[in-house]
C-alpha cells in the first residue's frame, strides 16, 4: 500500500471511494486540512499579539517609573535649592508717653508736740514769712517739679471703694438646680410642721370646705422664704391660710448650683382635710 499524505486529504477519497460523496460527512472531512492549517495560524497570530501586548505594557510601565522617579528627584533638587526664609520677629514700638507737667511742692505735716531736742531742723514749722518767700506750694506729697509756671500741683487722690454691682446671675431664680432646697429635717419634718401650724379657717370648717392649695414661693440663697403665691386655690379662706403658713416657715437649707447657693423657685401643696 502506497504512503498517503494525510494533509493532502487523499485519504478521504480513498475512504469514500465507491460511496455517496454528496453525503455531508465527506465534505466535512474534505475540509479538515484547511481547518487545521487555519487553526494553527490563528493560534500563532494570537500568541504573537498577546506577547506583543505584554512587551508593550512592560515598556510603558518602565517609562512611567522612570518619569515618576525623575519628577521626584527634580522636586527634591528644587526643594534643596530653595533658600530658607527666616521669619523676623516684629519689633514692638513703645508709645512715647507725654511727660506730665508738675510744680514743685512740699509736704504739709500736721503739728506734733515734741520736746525741743527731738525736733529736727527740717521738721520745724515754717513761719508765714518763710512760706511767702518760697516758690513751692504745699501739698500732700514731696514733689520735685519740672515746670514751675505751667505745671500743676499733684494732690493725693483718695478713692473710695464702691461695692461691685450685683451680677445678673446673683439675682437669677432657678427652677431646676443640682441640689434642691430642703426644709430643716427633711420632708417628714416639713409635713409635721405644717400639721402643727395650720389653723383651719372657721368659715371653711363650718361649710365643710377642704382640699389642696398649691403654693409657689422662692427659697433665697440665704434660705429665707419670699414671693409666695397661690398657683391653684380651693377657697379664699384656705388660700390665705396656706400663704400665712408658708410665709411663717423657718429658713430652709438653700439650693445649690455648681457648688454655689442660689435662689430657687419651689412648689408646695398644702392639704386641708377635716377630721
Amino acid at each position: 500500500m502506497a504512503k498517503i499524505d494525510l494533509i493532502s486529504n487523499a485519504w478521504c477519497d480513498l475512504v469514500y471511494e465507491g460511496r455517496n460523496q454528496e453525503y455531508g460527512g465527506y465534505k466535512l472531512r474534505k475540509g479538515t486540512g484547511k481547518r487545521n492549517i487555519w487553526s494553527i495560524l490563528i493560534v500563532l497570530i494570537a500568541a504573537v499579539v498577546i506577547f506583543s501586548a505584554i512587551a508593550i505594557k512592560n515598556v510603558i510601565q518602565a517609562n512611567q517609573k522612570v518619569a515618576v522617579t525623575t519628577g521626584v528627584e527634580l522636586s527634591q533638587i528644587q526643594q534643596k535649592r530653595q533658600p530658607k526664609v527666616e521669619k523676623k520677629t516684629p519689633v514692638k514700638i513703645e508709645e512715647v508717653k507725654p511727660v506730665e507737667k508738675v510744680k514743685s511742692s512740699i509736704k504739709f505735716t500736721a503739728p506734733v508736740i515734741k520736746k525741743d531736742e527731738d525736733v529736727k531742723p527740717e521738721e520745724e514749722m515754717k513761719s508765714q514769712d518763710d512760706l511767702q518767700k518760697t516758690k513751692t506750694t504745699i501739698g500732700a506729697l514731696n514733689v520735685q517739679g519740672n515746670d514751675e509756671i505751667g505745671g500743676e500741683v499733684l494732690k493725693a487722690k483718695e478713692e473710695i471703694a464702691q461695692p461691685e454691682p450685683p451680677k445678673p446671675e446673683e439675682n437669677k431664680i432657678f427652677d431646676v438646680v443640682e441640689e434642691r432646697p430642703s426644709f430643716p429635717g427633711g420632708d417628714a419634718a416639713l409635713m409635721q410642721w405644717l400639721n402643727s401650724n395650720i389653723k383651719y379657717p372657721v368659715i371653711a370648717a363650718e361649710n365643710g370646705i377642704q382640699g389642696r392649695v398649691v403654693v409657689q414661693f422662692v427659697v433665697s440663697k440665704t434660705g429665707a422664704i419670699s414671693d409666695a403665691k397661690v398657683l391653684r386655690g380651693v377657697d379664699p379662706s384656705l388660700d390665705r391660710e396656706a400663704l400665712r403658713v408658708v410665709n411663717s416657715m423657718p429658713n430652709w437649707t438653700p439650693g445649690k448650683q455648681n457648688g454655689t447657693t442660689v435662689n430657687v423657685r419651689y412648689t408646695l401643696p398644702v392639704t386641708f382635710r377635716l377630721q
